[in-house]
């Protein structure tokens, strides 16, 4: 387009233009010629001049002239190149146009009235010409119209939006949550299919969003229904355990032996179990181990300084004594509260007791050299902070509850599966929660072998507690059929209480992740995860002269962080994990989940309470927890009399 070309193309529109209101003029001047002669606008040049005109066909008829006219108005309009605005509505444009051919035609039947012949060629001239202006106003805005629709899509919702999952996929394992999507303005109904829930799954979510009533709630519900044996810990009981109750009475036919159901509550006891049942402890790494978990889980400032002189210390010391219950008598006083009642003894009757066990020799000589040697700074820095810790969970309670044994911990045992809810506290959480970490952790070593039925760990609030050696239990979990699923509210909880390098291998070892709102580094590093699609861009210049329009696409992030943080309750994004022979292409979602309320509402006020199995008096309680003081007591004693003896034996043998 060269400047020449603009010129000429110019001067012929103006030229048509020129012709256009020439033929309306010298139309206005035949049509009306006695008011032009009564006005004194007429000349014999003039009128020579117009009776040449007169002659050609398009003069011919009124309604032949206007046309003709209009004609070449159109070619003009067509022509013209107005500066674009993106503020003229098509309608506007549309409305001027429709309103000038109306006054510009029927102005016609003016011609047909008897009337004075100024006042009608008045009206006639004023009626044609004011069309003809609001036509020529019409057709400009018309060529000042973006010919491209500029988005108003603001937020950019649409343009991330992509493809997902609408079909269901389906098997033995698998719990599928029913969703819906925007895609390209339009509602779609799809799945979020969690076919292969071995490779583990994360819940994020900040309070409110709705990790527990619209996908925890579906996934015990389906899994129940599917038959599997299930490690429940309730953070607000009961509020999940009730739901895997009932799911229980509906669905014992799909079992091939109906599982038994069991809660700990610590707060209203009814079934005992131990966690360290001697038993399944084969060497003293479980011990150690064991006392490893339950003393992170009451000093979580533990966890980041592992390795440290005053945190194994106490742990070595912890696992002294569990060993040393393990290999007396059998394991009859191996539980919780005779160790913690153990640590609280004096070290000149503790030191020689432990000291009898050869296998724990290596364990407690520091402690001993330490205490020979008079450094009681040394040995109080080194056993005090794990008397101190041990000492909060002296309630006749949890003494109650840890020592007795209702039921073991192998829930995916083919002969007697089990359901086992773990109750806690919001109030207690602290206490109870090192309790919990340790019941978990003894789940995780015994729930492992193979030819077991499918199972699952469900973990309500994993910050609350601390789980010794979930990466590695998520890592192998697999393939011993054990599903996992760990809520958080947000990644930085799992920092806050397990350390950056091991929230991190938690968040990235997780196979399959759904999240509803998060804010912050979370929202920022699923954003990452989830990945980028490819998004159009459209950008506009408006100038005097021209208007240009550019279009192009660019990888931008799938689900912005911007985008997680306003997620609304019953929205969730996430990504799912597939299995070699079911592939899924479309992994990734941002969909609401579908929820039948109204169901849900009628199915809650059905439910049944869960039965108290047994109703444990006050006294009961106390009993149990003196009893086990006067254990502790008389196995001081019982070993100190046999030491003694020995010694008394050895002095006479060496006397001789």
């Amino acid at each position: 387009m060269t400047g020449e070309n603009e010129q000429g193309l110019r001067a012929m529109l103006d030229f048509t233009r020129l012709i256009s209101i020439a033929i309306l003029m010298i139309h206005f001047y035949g049509i009306c010629h006695g008011a032009f002669t009564h006005w004194g606008w007429t000349s014999p040049i003039i009128d020579h001049i117009a009776h040449n005109f007169w002659k050609l066909p398009i003069f011919k008829t009124v309604l032949f002239t206007k046309v003709s006219a209009l004609l070449m108005l159109v070619v003009y309009l067509f022509g013209i190149r107005g500066k674009k605005d993106e503020k003229i509505s098509i309608k506007a444009a549309l409305a001027y146009c429709i309103t000038g051919l109306l006054f510009y035609f029927l102005s016609n039947f003016l011609l047909y009235i008897k009337a004075d012949l100024i006042q009608i060629s008045l009206y006639y001239i004023g009626m044609t010409a004011a069309g003809y202006l609001l036509m020529v106003t019409g057709g400009t805005y018309l060529s000042r119209i973006l010919k491209l629709k500029i988005r108003r899509d603001i937020f950019n919702t649409e343009n991330e939006t992509f493809p997902q999952e609408e079909r269901l996929l389906e098997n033995e394992y698998s719990f599928n949550l029913p969703a819906r999507y925007q895609l390209n303005g339009k509602l779609r109904k799809s799945w979020i299919n969690i076919i292969n829930p071995f490779r583990a799954l994360l819940v994020a979510g900040t309070p409110g969003a709705g990790k527990t009533y619209f996908v925890v709630r579906n996934v015990i519900e389906q899994q129940i229904r599917k038959g599997f044996s299930m490690f429940l810990y309730d953070f607000k009981y009961d509020d999940l355990s009730k739901i895997a109750y009932n799911s229980l009475l509906e669905n014992y036919k799909h079992y091939k032996v109906p599982p038994s159901f069991y809660v700990v509550n610590f707060d209203t006891p009814m079934y005992r179990c131990n966690p360290l049942e001697p038993e399944a402890m084969r060497d003293i790494s479980d011990a150690t181990e064991a006392a490893r978990t339950i003393l992170l889980g009451l000093n979580r400032d533990w966890i980041k300084k592992q390795g440290e002189f005053f945190v194994e210390s106490p742990i070595n010391f912890l696992t002294a004594i569990i060993w040393f219950l393990k290999k007396y008598e059998g394991g009859k006083y191996c539980t919780l509260p005779h160790a913690i009642e153990m640590m609280q003894q004096d070290y000149n009757d503790l030191f020689p007791v432990l000291n009898s066990e050869p296998e724990i020799e290596v364990l407690i000589n520091p402690f001993i050299s330490a205490y020979k040697n008079n450094a009681k700074e040394q040995l109080e820095g080194q056993t005090a902070s794990a008397k101190i810790a041990m000492a909060r969970l002296s309630s006749p309670n949890i003494y109650y509850v840890l020592s007795g044994n209702d039921f073991t911990l192998d829930i995916n045992n083919p002969d007697a599966p089990k359901i086992v809810c773990m109750a806690n506290n919001p109030e207690k959480s602290q206490t109870y929660g090192a309790v919990i970490s340790l019941f978990v952790f003894r789940l995780l070593r015994v729930i492992l072998h193979k030819g077991r039925n499918k199972s699952s760990l469900i973990v309500d609030e994993l910050p609350s507690i601390f789980l010794n050696g979930i990466e590695q239990f998520i890592a192998v979990a697999r393939s011993y059929k054990v599903s996992t699923v760990l809520c958080v509210q947000d990644f930085s909880q799992l920092v806050k209480d397990y350390g950056k390098e091991l929230a991190e291998v938690i968040v990235n070892i997780c196979g399959n992740v759904i999240s509803g709102q998060v804010t912050g580094d979370t929202a920022k590093q699923l954003s990452e995860r989830f990945g980028k699609i490819v998004q159009e861009r459209e950008s506009v210049s408006i100038n005097r002269n021209d208007t240009s329009i550019s279009r192009s696409t660019q990888l931008d992030s799938a689900i912005p962080a911007s985008t997680i943080a306003t997620l609304s309750s019953g929205e969730f994004v996430g990504i799912v994990a597939d299995n070699p022979e079911e592939r899924i292409d479309l992994k990734t979602f941002h969909s609401e989940i579908i929820n039948d309320h109204k169901a849900i509402a009628t199915k809650e006020k059905r439910f049944k309470e869960i039965p108290l199995v047994r109703d444990i008096s006050a006294e009961e309680i106390q009993n149990n927890f003196i009893q086990i003081k006067n254990d502790v007591d008389a196995i001081i004693r019982s070993v100190s009399e046999m030491i003694n003896k020995k010694q008394g034996t050895f002095a006479k043998q060496k006397s001789y």
